[in-house]
This record gives structure tokens, sequence and C-alpha cells, in this order.
């Protein structure tokens, strides 16, 4: 019981929780402001306004620089490891998206002409693109420093 309270006690966990429910409920208000329809994939999904990923990342950074010090290792870990998650969600992650999109629009070419394909269309929205990151990357310094 001791370590399970350590651990929902940890303010970087926190932070990081809080900031990743903020920006996936943004998701949703966002996303039924713009289609006027609810979409409950944006309540869990990846990709979109803003990036869960980044204020998530960006939340824990904060804190443990407000907590541990800016010069710390833990920080110098911590920042290492947002920049990573934030190149990744705009790079490789949109990349994976705009590829996905142009094979689901090959397959529903191909299968006007009599093709089959049994499987389910491919995830299109999984990245991000660099406004995303950065609107999650201010919400979650935001919510760092308020937690902090």
């Amino acid at each position: 019981m001791g370590v399970l309270f350590e651990i929902i006690s940890n303010r970087a966990i926190q932070a990081a929780a809080l900031a990743w429910a903020v920006a996936q409920g943004l998701k949703v208000i966002l996303t039924l402001a713009v289609s006027k329809q609810f979409d409950r994939t944006r309540v869990l999904g990846s990709g979109g306004m803003p990036s869960s990923h980044s204020a998530m990342a960006c939340a824990m950074v904060t804190t443990i620089g407000f907590r541990e010090g800016f010069a710390s290792s833990i920080f110098a870990l911590a920042f290492c490891f947002a920049g990573v998650v934030m190149y990744d969600a705009a790079g490789v992650r949109r990349s994976t998206g705009r590829n996905a999109a142009v094979i689901n629009h090959l397959l529903d070419g191909l299968a006007g002409n009599g093709f089959s394909f049994d499987e389910e269309r491919l995830k299109e929205l999984v990245g991000h693109t660099p406004i995303q990151v950065l609107g999650g990357a201010l919400l979650g310094i935001l919510i760092g420093t308020l937690i902090a």
C-alpha cells in the first residue's frame, strides 16, 4: 500500500495525468464545436488538438523542474524524454497517419473495381501537426506550473 500511495502522491505523475485528461477533454469539446457531433473516439484516441502526449510530457518535466531544480539530472532526463515524445508526435506518428490515409484511399479505389479487403481501415489520426504539439506543450507547462 505504501508504494501505491507514493505513486499517486507523486506531483509529477499527478500533473502528467491531469494534463492528459484535460487535453483529451479539450479534444472532445473542440471536435464537438467544429463538427457539431460527439465523437467518442476523441475521448481516448490519439491525434488532434491539443496533443495529450505533449501535454503529459511537458506537465511532468515542468513539475520536476520546479520541484527538483532545473539544473538537476532528473530534469534533464525528463526534458529529453519530452523532446522525443513531441518529435515523435509531429514526425513519425504524423507520417504514419498520412501513409494510412493514402493506403485507405487506394483500397477504396480498388474496392470499386471488385477488389475485396476484409481488414478494418487503417487509423489515420495518430499524429499531430506542429501547432497541435505546441498547444499540448503549452497546456502541459501551465498545468505543471500550477501543480508544482
